[in-house]
């Protein structure tokens, strides 16, 4: 494979698991990665995420602490389904959530190549810095999932 792949880390690091792509973003930094790859912590910078996947990624990699009622630590592969071209018309710039980011690339007429999430089912997103024990040990499977897909 060649296509351009942007390898996204996202969360606020403030507020507990939440941290969980910034963290699986920086561990991914320091793996050697073929030169079509990207990896980036956008943080809370959804904005900043639409626009450098409107400059022609034929493929992006969220990861994310994502909620969806498993236990702790369990790690997902999730494809977004595409929002409603008129998704974007209202949109939190910080906002993190797939369906903003496509939407917001909707309005920005860009067109997007395949999106998936790896997330991982976060323990406690109170504030406070530091991932929890389950979220922890998942970093590393999560690395491995994101290398596989890659």
């Amino acid at each position: 494979m060649t296509e351009r792949t942007l390898v996204a880390g996202v969360g606020n690091i403030f507020f507990g698991d939440d941290g969980f792509g910034v963290e699986v973003a920086k561990r991914l930094a320091e793996q050697e990665l073929p030169e079509w790859v990207t990896v980036a912590d956008y943080g809370i910078s959804g904005m900043h995420l639409a626009y450098d996947l409107s400059n022609g990624f034929d493929r992006a990699i969220l990861i994310d602490a994502t909620p969806r009622g498993g236990a702790p630590g369990t790690v997902y592969v999730i494809e977004p389904e595409r929002p409603p071209e008129s998704a974007g018309a209202l949109f939190d710039a910080h906002g993190m959530q797939p369906d903003v980011v496509l939407g917001v690339l909707e309005m920005l007429g860009a067109k997007t190549g395949q999106m998936l999430i790896v997330g991982c089912e976060p323990a406690n997103s109170d504030p406070g810095i530091g991932l929890s024990g389950p979220v922890a040990a998942a970093v590393g499977n999560a690395v491995r999932v994101v290398l596989d897909l890659i």
